[in-house]
């Protein structure tokens, strides 16, 4: 008898994953796809998807997940479903939820915890042996007073489970950081407050597969993000020099907290701070998906390995039980520059230089990842760019308070 097409769910309540859904459908599955209503007219690789369903509320909440359950279970009474992957950071807890509910291998809850929620992630770090910034959560108040004046401010009070800088605030004072707390009212369980330690931030972009490290690329941001979020800066990331210290010592962490937290198989992007003043680095945040900010594409640039493709062809594999062999692993710099717009199309023609190896085309977005030899000459392209998108292109907004899809 001939096997059956491998049925894989995927869900993004996000415009993100387009080479995972186009990649499975390649490699001969069957691909449902879940997204919200909002999204129906982005440019889906709709000739590489079986079926499309949507929802209209992609908030992470107890009644939307059971909804989203029921809704899963009735298309499941005519469908066989083998695989469930959330392309997103918001997705990861549906997936785990799907997943446990009826039963399908892969992340489960409390594992996902790990990748979604900021506490639990840095209690199990903490637990590990892992350096972490000095924080507390928010639910007793002598407990968030004496964090308060036993570790040196400045404070950042950070959403639990909102991805990048968004929703961060910025404390200085025992007082302002109470009177950010009390705005929060009942939300303020779902935030916790962490020392601020100045440093250059770095992130590891990766793919497991049962629980092994098939690939890693180090990278760091020329501008942490929290700056780019709220000062309107302008966003850059180059490839750490392969080998050097902060290579091998990044690699080396990251294993660790996979470990303790419990990856198998998935892509994940983990960001870490190096201390400015004592040079060791602290585990900052993790999350079960690729890299967002276009950071997949710098990775492919300097690695030629698609973490969204190979991601899906692993998952392929684990699913009918074959081996997979990651494709060669090139060792090239690249690095990423970002930045707002003040016009929806911006003419980037003079910007000639042959090391660019992309173009960002979207609206009032102005984007170029280059590609060299050298390091030194891709943070030399960089520091250029940024100064001539600075003067002749840059645009900024203020960060919002919340995640908008």
């Amino acid at each position: 008898m001939a096997q059956k097409p491998l049925s894989i769910l995927c869900i993004s309540t996000y415009f993100k994953g387009v080479n995972f859904l186009i990649a499975a459908k390649e490699a001969g599955c069957t691909v449902y796809f879940i997204t919200v209503k909002d999204l129906e007219n982005k440019p889906w690789p709709r000739e590489h998807i079986d079926e499309i369903f949507y929802i209209d509320n992609s908030e992470n909440t107890p009644e939307n997940h059971h909804n989203l359950a029921l809704g899963v279970a009735y298309m499941m009474r005519s469908r066989k479903i083998d695989r469930i992957i959330a392309l997103d950071d918001f997705d990861v807890e549906k997936g785990a939820y799907l997943r446990e509910t009826f039963r399908i291998d892969g992340m489960g809850q409390t594992t996902a915890r790990y990748f979604r929620d900021k506490l639990a992630m840095r209690m199990k770090a903490k637990n590990a042996g892992i350096n972490v910034p000095p924080f507390s959560p928010l639910f007793h108040d002598e407990t968030i007073t004496e964090y308060l004046r036993t570790v040196e401010g400045p404070w950042l009070l950070k959403p639990r489970s909102e991805a990048s800088a968004t929703g961060i605030k910025k404390a200085h004072t025992l007082e302002e950081a109470w009177e950010i707390i009390h705005s929060l009212g009942d939300n303020r369980m779902n935030y916790l407050i962490e020392q601020f330690r100045p440093g250059n931030v770095f992130h590891v972009d990766a793919l497991s597969k049962d629980g092994k490290f098939l690939f890693q690329r180090t990278s760091q941001y020329v501008n942490p993000p929290m700056e780019v979020a709220h000062e309107g800066g302008i966003f850059r990331s180059v490839a750490c020099e392969f080998g050097g210290e902060d290579d091998k010592k990044l690699q080396e962490l990251n294993k660790k907290v996979m470990e303790a937290f419990g990856m198998k198989s998935s892509a994940s992007h983990t960001e870490y701070i190096k201390s400015a003043s004592t040079g060791e680095f602290y585990f900052l945040e993790t999350a079960a998906r690729v890299g967002g900010a276009n950071l997949m594409e710098m990775v492919e640039a300097s690695s030629g390995i698609n973490l969204w493709r190979e991601w899906a062809n692993m998952e392929v594999s684990l699913a009918v039980g074959e081996e997979y062999k990651l494709p060669t692993v090139k060792k090239e710099y690249a690095g990423i520059i970002i930045s707002l717009s003040r016009f929806e199309h911006p003419d980037t023609s003079s910007f000639t230089d042959e090391e660019i190896v992309w173009r960002m085309t979207e609206e009032y977005h102005i984007g170029f990842i280059v590609k060299a030899k050298t390091r030194e000459r891709v943070l030399e392209l960089l520091d250029g760019y940024a100064k001539r998108i600075a003067k002749d292109f840059h645009a900024s907004a203020p960060a919002p308070d919340k995640t908008v899809h």
